[in-house]
């Protein structure tokens, strides 16, 4: 259990990807603007939400929650770091390497990847920051 909770969400991301680009065709970037949702609203106008936007709005609820879990002390937190980092050089060389992946959906998916590791560690030092007391004074 303890495994399971220092793996990144934004690892889902990258597998609903790479699942969809290498089995459904996904690799078509006419799949990726393939209406999934259409609404019709009061204006008189229709609301696409693609299928890109779709799993782009997946990842920033994964990066919540991995900002959530980026406040949390300990040494399953530190393993949640070194999987984020893990993760987002995936995307990097996937996206320097694979050619399912030179699409712009992609590289936003891996600038969230990016924004977990920076975040995760930025609200990491900055929980440390505040824990530790220096010199020989009363505390402020």
């Amino acid at each position: 259990m303890r495994l399971f909770s220092a793996l990144p969400f934004t690892l889902f991301s990258l597998l609903i990807y790479n699942g969809l680009a290498f089995t459904a065709g996904a690799a078509d970037p006419a799949f990726w603007s393939r209406p999934v949702i259409t609404i019709g609203m009061v204006s008189g106008v229709d609301f696409q939400l693609l299928a890109s936007d779709l799993l782009i709005t997946g990842a920033l609820f994964f990066l919540f929650i991995e900002i959530l879990k980026a406040t949390r002390i300990g040494s399953t937190a530190l393993l949640d770091h070194m999987f984020s980092v893990l993760v987002f050089v995936a995307y990097l060389v996937e996206f320097l390497i694979v050619q399912q992946a030179a699409t712009s959906l992609f590289f936003i998916l891996m600038l969230i990847s990016l924004i977990d590791v920076i975040a995760g560690f930025s609200v990491a030092i900055t929980g440390a920051r505040r824990d530790v007391t220096f010199g020989h004074g009363e505390p402020h």
